[in-house]
């Protein structure tokens, strides 16, 4: 079967975010995300993504360099990669800590697996996310050194585009992913940031690049005394939010439909319009 025919089988295909509120513990938040994975493969799921830092959400933030794993081994590797397999399903897991060639440092990194259990791409988090306002305060260059990638990758359903978190307000890389039918966006948006900013920015990459959005996030107050802004949601490629989890631990299952892509694209053709 060659993979246009591939595609017309799944004209509607069945996505899902699943939310959750880490913890500093990774072995509780991959049995928290089994669940997740779980109840999500139950209701139809044929792509799965886990929010940002869903293996940990640590007391500081070099607990999460104390749990890096070296690059194509490890518990949260080997967990995605099981439970890919075994559910014979599309994973994204968020982000995880993978090593650097500083010690101190990790990236903080996007990894997709195929219903083989095979990872086919990884994706580095470019733009690192800074604030301080009053007695917030993240800086995440002090323990992540950025990637230098932008990356789509080739599913079974379409090109999904792969970005993290506070790459969300940079629409330039957005556009170096080339066109795409799906942007999956893990993230821990903080509630402040997220309150004002989320759902906007989702909805303008979704209506820029009329593609489907997939944004996963952590939502709830987590140990560390964080407060995640969570509303996972998917978006199709006029704006419009067709599912939503706004806080707690949840899955956010969807459609993502070939011809309401085509459909938009058609009758605003606005990626042939663009000149630069």
């Amino acid at each position: 079967m060659n993979e246009s025919t591939t595609r017309q089988a799944h004209r509607r295909w069945r996505v899902a975010a699943l939310q959750m509120v880490s913890t500093p513990r990774v072995a509780d938040n991959l049995h928290s995300a089994a669940r997740l994975i779980d109840e999500a493969v139950a209701r139809g799921a044929q792509l799965l993504a886990l929010p940002e830092y869903f293996a940990i959400m640590g007391m500081t933030d070099a607990d999460k360099v104390s749990q890096r794993e070296d690059e194509g081994g490890g518990p949260i590797q080997d967990f995605l990669a099981a439970a890919a397999a075994r559910h014979g399903i599309w994973l994204i897991g968020g982000s995880l800590p993978l090593r650097t060639d500083d010690p101190g440092k990790v990236f903080n990194s996007c990894l997709v697996y195929r219903p083989d259990g095979q990872r086919v791409a990884r994706y580095d988090k470019i733009h690192l996310f800074g604030f301080r306002q009053g007695n917030e305060n993240y800086d995440e260059s002090a323990t992540i050194k950025p990637g230098d990638r932008a990356v789509a990758v080739d599913t079974t359903f379409g090109r999904v585009g792969l970005s993290i978190c506070y790459d969300l307000r940079f629409p330039e890389l957005y556009r170096a992913l080339g066109v795409t039918d799906l942007l999956v966006i893990p993230a821990a948006f903080t509630e402040t940031t997220g309150r004002a900013h989320w759902e906007i920015l989702l909805r303008a990459r979704a209506i820029e690049n009329q593609c489907y959005v997939l944004a996963v996030a952590q939502g709830g107050r987590h140990e560390n005394g964080r407060e995640t802004h969570g509303n996972s949601m998917l978006v199709d490629p006029w704006g419009t939010i067709l599912a939503r989890q706004e806080k707690g631990p949840g899955v956010v299952v969807g459609e993502v439909d070939d011809a309401r892509l085509a459909e938009i694209r058609a009758s605003l053709p606005a990626l042939r319009h663009r000149v630069m």
